[in-house]
This record gives structure tokens, sequence and C-alpha cells, in this order.
């Protein structure tokens, strides 16, 4: 059995994702790393995850599919024999105006609901046992401010955020006392996701007016995730906003 704590991080392969694989084998955990499209840079967080001396589990799974999650979760424990913590954290969206409602799809809402929603959902009912089996079981959603004000890259985004803040409190009160559960919401991010999500927005001019004005980086989110998974063991149900003032 493997004798150090083990994480679970979907969408591991960019952004904050990477961020929170590459700092719980810092810590010398082991990690898996989930992916469902980017497999180059999956495997590229992988290498990273043992070069800083952690153990990689490398696990291609859309975590829309409940089959293929309890699969990943069933490798995991074969790989390890444990699992500590999970992050949710693979997400899509669409970057479509809110006042063009037609352009916003029922497809574009299924794939988002199933991915951002049923997907969290999936994983954590599947980790459930594990986590509980740990000890110190932890579950960090990561939401978004969007699922507080409502603006965001879309509607149907927004939607599925909040809906995802609600399920955290939900499952702190259905995994304690032997898992918490919490959600992080970032406000804009400096990655991927938003420069080549939507080339057309200002990504600096859109944090201007925040009392911090700059994005986050994925460490910076990384953090907070952290803080809730490996040191804090008195929050449950809660949601913390890292979005340099933004919902002040």
């Amino acid at each position: 059995m493997f004798e150090e704590r083990v994480a679970l991080v979907t969408g591991a392969g960019t952004g904050v994702g990477r961020a929170c694989a590459l700092r719980y084998a810092s810590l010398g955990y082991g990690v898996v790393v989930n992916y469902s499209r980017s497999v180059e840079e999956a495997t590229d967080t992988a290498a990273e995850v043992e070069k800083v001396g952690g153990k990689a589990l490398l696990v291609c799974c859309d975590v829309s599919d409940d089959q293929a999650v309890r699969s990943m979760i069933t490798r995991t424990e074969d790989c390890f024999g444990r699992l500590d913590v999970v992050v949710n954290n693979a997400a899509t969206t669409n970057f479509i105006s809110h006042e063009r409602l037609d352009d916003l799809t029922e497809s574009m809402w299924d794939r988002m609901l199933e991915v951002n929603v049923k997907g969290a959902f999936f994983v954590t009912r599947a980790a459930a046992d594990l986590l509980k089996k740990s000890g110190r079981g932890a579950v960090v959603n990561i939401a978004s401010v969007a699922g507080i004000t409502g603006a965001g890259s879309s509607i149907a985004y927004c939607a599925t955020k909040g809906a995802l803040i609600t399920m955290t409190k939900s499952f702190a009160r259905v995994l304690a006392p032997q898992v918490s559960v919490n959600a992080v919401c970032p406000g804009p991010i400096d990655s991927r996701w938003i420069r080549e999500g939507n080339p057309d927005w200002d990504l600096e001019a859109m944090v201007a007016g925040y009392p911090i004005p700059k994005a986050s980086s994925p460490d910076e989110i990384a953090d907070s995730v952290l803080f809730f998974s490996t040191q804090n063991r008195m929050s449950t149900g809660q949601i913390l906003a890292v979005d340099g003032g933004q919902t002040l």
C-alpha cells in the first residue's frame, strides 16, 4: 500500500489543475492526473509530478461518464490503495455573450451540465468510500465567482457553477464528519482558459477596477485548494471567493 497521501485532480493537464497536481506532488502526495482531451499536457504534468518526487497515475477519463469515473477510482485504489483528496477541477464552457440568448444552444447546455455539475457529482460519489477510509478526506470543488454573481462566459456556465456551489454544501452534510467538502471560487485567472477561449476579452481591463487589480495565477488558486485540503480541518461546506475583491 502506498504510504503517503494521495490526491486526485480532474482536468490536471493545464491551468489550475496542473498547478494543484504539482503542489500536491511537492508535498509528497501520490497524484492521479486526470484528463479527457489534453493528453500531451497531462502527460507532461504527470512527468513533472514524478520529477518533484511524487508518484503519478495518468488516467484518461471524461468525468461526465459515470462508468469511466468508477473505473478511474478503481484504478486509483489498485495503484495506491487509498485516496485522501479529490479536486473537482474539470470544467467546460462556451463564450457566449449573455444577451445572445438564441446562440446558447441546448447541446452547449447539456455539455456544461454534464461536465461541470454531473461530473463533479460522479467523481465525489465514486470516491466517497475511499475518502472516508482516509480519516482526513477532503473534496475541493473549483467553482467560480460566476456562480455567485451570474456574470461569466455564458449564462449556462454561471448556472452550472452556481449548482456546484450548492452541491458543495449538500455533500458537506452527507460526507461529514469523515470528509470535508469546500469550494474555491476564482475570479479571472491568467490562463489559457480565458486568453484562448475568448481572445476578444481584455483581461487587464477586466480586473482594472478590482480592489486588487490583477488576475489570479493558477498557483494562487492552488494556494486556497491546498488550504482547504491540507491545513484547515474545521471548515466544511464553505465557499471561498479568490477574486481580487471582485465580489465585494
